[in-house]
């Protein structure tokens, strides 16, 4: 399942990884679902920046909470060089998770 609960609300890394391709400075962009004591779970978006740019992670939080409902918006976002992939290129989310989660320290 592809699909995390922010406070009650269904949330799909699809639609929410859509809208912030609309950002100039995302090539690439992968959101997964990570736990929060609030909430249940929240997003974090793993971003390639777009060649040349440096995107602010605090900046990509502020745009997202504009650019969609609150609920969907990323609370944090860590750019990366590259989303690890599989051998036919589909983002290994799983990977992704567990990096997250031991950035929180969980």
């Amino acid at each position: 399942k592809d699909m995390f609960i922010n406070g009650g609300f269904n949330v799909y890394p699809a639609e929410v990884e859509g809208l912030l391709l609309a950002h100039p400075d995302i090539a690439q962009v992968a959101v997964v679902g990570i736990p929060d004591e609030r909430l249940g779970e929240v997003g974090m978006a793993f971003v390639v920046a777009t060649s040349g740019t440096f995107p602010d992670p605090a900046d990509l939080v502020a745009w997202a909470r504009t650019e969609m409902a609150n609920y969907k918006a990323p609370r944090c976002f860590e750019v990366v060089d590259a989303l690890p992939v599989n051998a036919s290129g589909k983002v290994l989310k799983y990977e992704l998770r567990k990096r997250a989660r031991s950035a929180q320290g969980a």
